[in-house]
Formats: C-alpha cells, sequence, structure tokens
C-alpha cells in the first residue's frame, strides 16, 4: 500500500547517501584546514584562542554530521521493513 510512495523516497535517499559522505568529508577537511592556518597565522592570544575554539566547533560538527549520515545508512533497512511491515497489516 505505502510501497509506491515509500519506494522512491527510498531510492532517493540511498543514491544522495554516498555523495554526501564525500561533499561532508571534503568540505569538512577543507573548513578544517583553513581554519588550522588561521590558528597558524594568529599573533594575539584572544585570536589564537578564537580560531582554536572555532577549529574545536568545526571538528564536532562534522563528526556530527558525518555520523548522522551513517547512522541513517545503518538504519535506512530497518526502517523500510518497520514500513513494509506496518503497512502490511
Amino acid at each position: 500500500m505505502f510501497d509506491t510512495v515509500v519506494s522512491p523516497i527510498v531510492e532517493l535517499i540511498n543514491n544522495i547517501l554516498s555523495p554526501m559522505l564525500a561533499i561532508v568529508g571534503a568540505v569538512g577537511a577543507l573548513y578544517c584546514v583553513i581554519l588550522g592556518v588561521k590558528y597558524a597565522k594568529a599573533e594575539e592570544p584572544q585570536d589564537r584562542e578564537k580560531a582554536k575554539g572555532a577549529l574545536k566547533n568545526a571538528i564536532i560538527g562534522f563528526v556530527l554530521i558525518f555520523v548522522l549520515i551513517l547512522a541513517l545508512r545503518l538504519l535506512m533497512p530497518i526502517m523500510i521493513q518497520w514500513v513494509q511491515r506496518n503497512s502490511a497489516s
């Protein structure tokens, strides 16, 4: 019953996940390198602390995004089974 609605959505998510992992990884690495250079060039202690905090927050944010994308990929089959089981009854 819901298969006609769920199937295109699942296919779209499956097709987007791999490129999203690559994009998040590339953007995260580039941004962290830029912030690292900013940290290395900072001469004032205040600027160093600000750049250090920004670098730490960026790393935490990108790791969190990466983990959430991986969790979606791992949980997708479980969610599909749940929808199919609940739509059959």
